[in-house]
């Protein structure tokens, strides 16, 4: 059972973690922390931005010869495998440590088995250790690995009566500044974000991360079946690396033009007259993109719940009533309420004059 000293090293790893999220992806936000063989905090790491060291060599570097019949606390299951840096079993094993202490086991295929491997090598192992808080910032990661598909996270705006706009088409600004601020702390911890051609058309959004420290932009993705992006649009600019998925049949001249801008333009197959989304979503994964932010209008996001893709919802509610105007949601292809796509309330906070709440979609009822 895992000490005091173990549970209060735990939660800074925790902390740390939750620091690195954003900077690490695609790799996990890890936190890690070294005591010495009295029980005393010697080292501490988070995962670096991809290339650089994992979350437990940057802990046992900051320890040095104080690791020496320590006990590493890591908030996930030290790798075994070589990938863009070494294994941290090695590290751990070649510093001394005597107990291992994690809370997740990794469920990469490559990744996994590290403490299996300790075990063998003589190092204490203990896992599951405060793995419930873990998880608050870890699960994205883990459910894309697990699922081979990006976590979905969708933001939206709307008074709180459900609209996103008026009946005049008016919607800038629903939400007040700091509520705008914090979609691009949003924007910050994800691979990529998804707009529809809709938004592009109507809002030509830059879709960067603009008002929030990042180390790196994510991935634009624009929805555009017929390959109507406007090569002026803000979203084809250099700020950050684009992808528009178009259909197959889109107008291959149009596509060319896109191509010769410097976007990626991937073309997907059409699943009943609409975009294959699970197409679009291996086609992420493939490009490291393991969490996805979906900030596309009412059409697009009806689309992925109809999938049922969405995996978290976050919504920015202002006070405020409009009566007519675009709903926040289209149609998902729910005819009876049976059918409602549930979800379990994770925060409800204040974000300037408005309310965010967030909410995960509860899978035991799906």
């Amino acid at each position: 059972m895992a000490t005091p000293a173990e549970l209060d090293a735990m939660r800074r790893a925790i902390a740390i973690a939750a620091d690195a999220v954003g900077r690490s992806n695609p790799n996990p936000a890890v936190g890690a922390v070294v005591l010495d063989a009295a029980g005393a905090v010697v080292g501490e790491g988070a995962t670096a931005p991809i290339g650089g060291p994992h979350a437990e060599v940057e802990a046992l570097s900051a320890a040095g010869d104080r690791a020496r019949d320590g006990t590493l606390v890591v908030t996930l299951e030290p790798c075994r495998h070589l990938g863009r840096t070494g294994p941290c079993t090695d590290a751990i094993l070649a510093v001394g440590i005597r107990r291992v202490v994690f809370a997740v086991s990794d469920p990469h295929d490559a990744a996994a088995g590290g403490a299996e491997l300790l075990t063998a090598a003589g190092v204490e192992v203990e896992s599951g250790v405060l793995v419930d808080d873990v998880r608050i910032d870890l699960d994205p990661w883990l459910i894309a690995v697990r699922r081979r598909r990006p976590f979905l996270t969708w933001k939206y705006a709307a008074t709180l009566d459900g609209r996103t706009a008026a009946a005049d088409g008016t919607s800038r600004w629903i939400s007040g500044p700091e509520a705008r601020r914090d979609v691009h702390r949003l924007r910050s911890r994800v691979d990529a974000v998804l707009v529809g051609i809709g938004t592009v058309l109507a809002d030509d959004t830059a879709l960067t991360v603009r008002d929030w420290p990042t180390v790196r932009q994510p991935i634009r993705v624009v929805l555009d079946g017929k390959a109507r992006t406007p090569l002026s649009a803000q979203i084809l600019d250099s700020a950050a690396p684009t992808l528009i998925a178009v259909g197959t049949d889109a107008d291959a001249e149009r596509v060319k033009a896109l191509r010769d801008t410097g976007a990626e333009v991937v073309e997907l197959p059409r699943s009943n007259g609409r975009l294959d989304l699970r197409a679009l979503m291996a086609t992420l994964h493939e490009r490291d993109a393991l969490q996805l932010l979906l900030e596309g209008g009412a059409t697009v996001a009806g689309s992925f719940v109809r999938e049922r893709l969405v995996d978290r919802v976050v919504g920015y509610h202002a006070a405020a009533l409009l009566g007519a105007g675009p709903p926040v949601l289209g149609d998902a292809g729910v005819t009876t309420l049976a059918d409602a796509l549930r979800l379990v309330v994770d925060d409800v906070v204040r974000v300037g004059a408005d309310v965010r709440i967030t909410a995960t979609v509860d899978r035991e009822k799906r």
